[in-house]
């Protein structure tokens, strides 16, 4: 049976229960469950915090989970990213009051304050910064203010929180992160694991693609399959209408509209787009 691990609480659980519920695994009924058995799908779902899920697959017994790679750095456990989900991305970079610093060589001997004090050693450590890690359980946007530190490192999505309170990001970022689904280091690919891998895949190309149908003069064929190549080539059928045939193929969601213009001005009709729910490529 596979054991997974799904975030209980923060940004990540409502994404992360929609795409398992998108790739058929069964849901919890009520927010306050923290297990959930599966038998349709011999699986068995544990509800944790984001921050713990990492640890809980690296020294435990759960064989998988999802949380974010800032938070799998972060824990230091033997834990390591399987796919990224798609959802949940952020970046984790250092800020501070305006015109104090401009890169990551200037906090040489200051004080930076953080939530995610392994992520942030690690990457002092191996960027040859001496600097003091403040380590906050939880907001550190006013540590600054308060005297705590001279800088801050923390998620940032687009930066309107620490404009407000008067700080601005500096320097490169420090990392990237999205949800991602993880493993324990050097654990076998379990038949559920390789299961739950293609269901959520197939779930992540469904939501990038759609399914484009329409009929083109057969003259034409080269020239829309050339804007419509599918992913392994398009579907091609004979109409009765002499002359023309049916093409379908799947194509990106974003630019579908373009893609639509362009063969209408080829001459194709009847240009039909559907939605895909979920697909095995």
């Amino acid at each position: 049976m596979l054991r997974l691990a799904v975030p209980n609480k923060g940004a990540l659980t409502e994404a992360a229960q929609t795409i398992l519920k998108e790739a058929g695994y069964r849901q919890r009924k009520d927010a306050k469950e923290l297990v959930v058995v599966d038998p349709e799908n011999d699986c068995e779902l544990f509800f944790l915090r984001p921050r713990d899920i990492a640890v809980y697959v690296g020294e435990g017994t759960l064989e998988a989970g999802i949380t974010g790679r800032d938070m799998l750095f972060d824990s230091g456990a033997p834990a390591e990213e399987i796919s990224q989900l798609g959802f949940g991305q952020s970046t984790f970079r250092f800020a501070a009051a305006p015109g104090s610093y401009e890169s990551l060589a200037d906090l040489g001997g200051r004080r930076i304050a953080t939530s995610y004090a392994g992520l942030l050693g690690k990457y002092l450590a191996d960027q040859g910064v001496d600097a003091r890690v403040i380590k906050l359980d939880g907001a550190v946007e006013t540590a600054i203010r308060l005297g705590v530190a001279d800088a801050i490192a923390d998620v940032v999505e687009t930066g309107t929180t620490l404009r407000n309170i008067g700080l601005e990001v500096f320097g490169e970022p420090i990392a990237r992160s999205e949800a991602v689904l993880i493993k324990r280091v050097g654990a076998p690919d379990t038949p559920g694991l390789q299961q739950l891998v293609r269901r959520l895949q197939g779930v992540l190309v469904a939501r990038d693609y759609v399914m484009m149908d329409y009929d083109i003069r057969a003259e034409r064929i080269d020239e829309a399959i050339a804007i419509t190549p599918g992913m392994e080539g398009p579907t091609v059928s004979p109409l009765h209408r002499e002359g023309w045939v049916a093409v379908r193929a799947m194509v990106r969601r974003r630019g579908h509209q373009q893609v639509m213009d362009q063969l209408w001005e080829l001459g194709a009709k009847a240009i039909l787009v559907t939605d895909i729910y979920a697909c095995r490529l």
